[in-house]
């Protein structure tokens, strides 16, 4: 995703939505120092054939992982409220279930979350 000439909040959302993807690729987080000393278990080809298929992990790419890191700085710019609501709406959240955690109808939760990508834009158009 290459970055505008001029920075909207569509450009922002799509941004988030890209980060929100991006870490969901990621690999999840474990404790260090904990280690099994079982021996690995070897299966036949018909347990094997037998077997779920495990899903594919598609990992993340380097640039994919940058614009993730800037995407986080961009949160600094914003209130803890409208940070939760971007990253919502960016997990595709649907809109009654966060007009309800917000306590306001469905417009005035879009409202705020356009107001949000809009001081984002503002302040990348700025630099």
């Amino acid at each position: 995703m290459a970055d505008p000439k001029t920075w909207t909040a569509g450009h922002v959302a799509d941004h988030f939505e890209e980060a929100f993807r991006t870490l969901r690729k990621l690999p999840p987080v474990k404790v260090q120092g904990y280690f099994s000393a079982w021996p690995n278990i070897v299966r036949t080809s018909r347990e094997i054939a037998a077997m779920e298929p495990q899903p594919m992990r598609v990992r993340p790419s380097p640039s994919a992982i940058t614009r993730l890191e800037r995407t986080f700085d961009w949160v600094l710019w914003i209130e803890e409220a409208e940070r939760k609501l971007i990253w919502s709406r960016a997990a595709r959240v649907p809109w009654k279930q966060i007009s309800g955690e917000l306590g306001c109808d469905r417009t005035t939760a879009w409202r705020r979350w356009q107001l949000a990508l809009t001081k984002i834009a503002a302040r990348l158009n700025a630099a």
